[in-house]
């Protein structure tokens, strides 16, 4: 489950529970205080969750996120448990992880934080005029808001951490699939791969663009590897030592690299640079480059009179 995975990634266990309650200071006074007022919190429950969603559908920014009737339901029996929740008199796991799984679910959809915040402090408001309705002493009033305060405050932290969380999953997941774009593999030929390289080449892109020739040699069975460097926009002494680790690990495999797209600049740059490609196969053109890895695989191509002849 989701809530388990974000259990794992904040370190929550008994001692942090007890740690977060302490900083929030939430004591059992709290917690009992609230209990007591479950009675309260389901005669006003209803008029709460109704008002809550009507000062939020009146923004666009949150109606955008409710398209539907049958949506607005779901989202207020839900809310309908965790309004009970916070007077149940109890906070352990299990608590915990039900608040986790709301600031997941929030993050999912795209709730912006800012209006994850405003939701809370609305909520807060209206809790507040409830309580002075029935509570006629100022004194106990200003307790018992006190500690609800304390406890959404603690959940607000709980939905903000889990929210955090699901954000740093869904941009590795982007990079990832940016970065296995920017390092596609062809198969131009049975056992002939070819990689167009574009752009700049760091420290970590060689690492990918390596991990995946590699990959795909294995799974080709690839004798030869074409690495067309027309669209890096800088070579220096970096990237060629780069495509030199990649050539020699790919040799390693049993495969050769061809690499192409050599322009007159960038041959002047290595030979000033004084990098050894002795062990790679160049050209200046990707076409050249096709043509000389089907003679290395023993293929060649002819002019379509000439096959027929043949």
């Amino acid at each position: 489950m989701v809530e388990r995975q974000y259990m794992a990634r904040l370190n929550m266990d008994d001692n942090e529970l007890r740690r977060r309650l302490s900083a929030f200071e939430i004591t059992e006074e709290d917690l009992q205080r609230l209990a007591s007022l479950r009675p309260l919190a389901e005669r006003h429950m209803d008029g709460i969750i109704d008002d809550f969603y009507k000062l939020l559908l009146s923004h666009e920014e949150m109606r955008v996120h409710f398209p539907d009737e049958a949506t607005v339901r779901h989202v207020k029996r839900m809310q309908r448990e965790y309004f009970l929740g916070l007077f149940s008199g109890k906070v352990d796991l299990r608590y915990v992880e039900d608040r986790l799984r709301a600031g997941a679910a929030h993050e999912r959809i795209g709730v912006a934080p800012k209006l994850y915040l405003a939701a809370y402090s609305r909520y807060l408001r209206l809790i507040l005029d409830r309580v002075m309705q029935d509570v006629t002493d100022v004194a106990q009033a200003c307790q018992v808001y006190a500690s609800i305060q304390k406890l959404v405050h603690f959940d607000m932290a709980l939905a903000l951490d889990t929210y955090l969380a699901a954000s740093i999953d869904t941009i590795t997941r982007h990079q990832a699939a940016i970065r296995e774009l920017s390092t596609p593999v062809i198969r131009v030929y049975e056992r002939i791969l070819l990689m167009p390289i574009i752009g700049t080449v760091d420290s970590q892109r060689a690492q990918q663009i390596m991990e995946t020739v590699l990959v795909r040699v294995v799974e080709e069975q690839a004798r030869v590897v074409i690495l067309d460097i027309a669209g890096v926009s800088l070579v220096d002494s970096q990237v060629a030592d780069h495509l030199l680790e990649t050539t020699a690990a790919v040799r390693l495999l049993g495969a050769q690299t061809i690499l192409t797209g050599i322009s007159a600049q960038v041959a002047r740059t290595i030979v000033r640079l004084g990098v050894e490609i002795a062990n790679m196969h160049t050209c200046s053109r990707l076409a050249d480059g096709i043509e000389l890895a089907l003679r290395m695989v023993g293929k060649r191509i002819a002019p379509e009179m000439q096959q027929r002849s043949e």
